[in-house]
């Protein structure tokens, strides 16, 4: 049976002593049924660590760090621009790309947009759910929703364009540097025309057709995603 693993959003260190939040212990005591001297992980962007039950009163429970299983980790960003859908579709879209390593989730807000709001909440959830199923330790961000022109303000990403009008079909991985590597994925309705030429005016974008066929945004997102992980792995 693999270890229990849990987020912990302080700081964690050798030898501390500290209780987990009442969902937190709820989960460890009624749902996995684990009992005291009994060991999980805790997790965080610094590092990972095996922790051991001291104690469960008052169904909340009190742990001591064990010793360290991972040291914090550099890894190379990987960044979603995203247009906001419907929430089981959308919930899903989170989840699977942050089992697929992205770091950061930017929602933009596009001209054929649907859905204008997110519930940011649970979407952080999601990560924090999907990042202890899958062994991360960086938990993605989650930024506010922002307009196209915002977006496109920063200098500071690689940005691949995923447009159904491009006839390249490939990423050039000799164009891309030590910034991090944003995906730009469109509403369901595509990017108006007027956004799609000020996408391709943003320095040293590369377009690219993911596939022949018109794809759902969550099915786009995740093809996206695992042709960048192959060429930039």
């Amino acid at each position: 049976m693999s270890i229990i693993r849990l987020f912990f959003s302080a700081t964690l260190f050798a030898d501390m002593i500290d209780k987990l939040d009442k969902s937190q212990s709820h989960y460890l005591t009624k749902v996995m049924r684990i009992k005291e001297n009994e060991v999980f992980s805790l997790f965080n962007k610094n590092g990972e660590w095996e922790a051991k039950i001291l104690r469960i009163s008052k169904n909340i429970v009190e742990f001591k760090t064990t010793k360290q299983l991972r040291q914090k980790e550099n890894i190379k960003e990987l960044w979603l621009a995203f247009s906001p859908i419907k929430s089981n579709f959308q919930n899903f879209m989170i989840q699977k790309a942050t089992e697929l390593g992205v770091t950061r989730f930017l929602p933009i807000i596009f001209d054929r947009t649907v859905v204008r709001k997110i519930n940011k909440d649970r979407l952080e959830k999601i990560v924090i759910e999907a990042s202890e199923q899958s062994n991360r330790i960086n938990v993605p961000i989650i930024k506010e929703s922002q307009n196209l022109n915002n977006f496109l303000k920063t200098n500071s990403i690689d940005l691949i364009f995923t447009d159904l009008n491009s006839n390249n079909k490939k990423i050039d991985k000799s164009k891309l540097t030590d910034k991090p590597v944003c995906i730009i994925v469109g509403p369901e309705g595509d990017f108006s025309e007027a956004e799609r030429q000020k996408i391709l005016s943003f320095k040293g974008v590369q377009p690219i057709k993911i596939n022949e066929n018109i794809l759902r945004s969550e099915t786009a997102v995740i093809s996206a995603i695992s042709i960048i992980n192959y060429v930039i792995n």
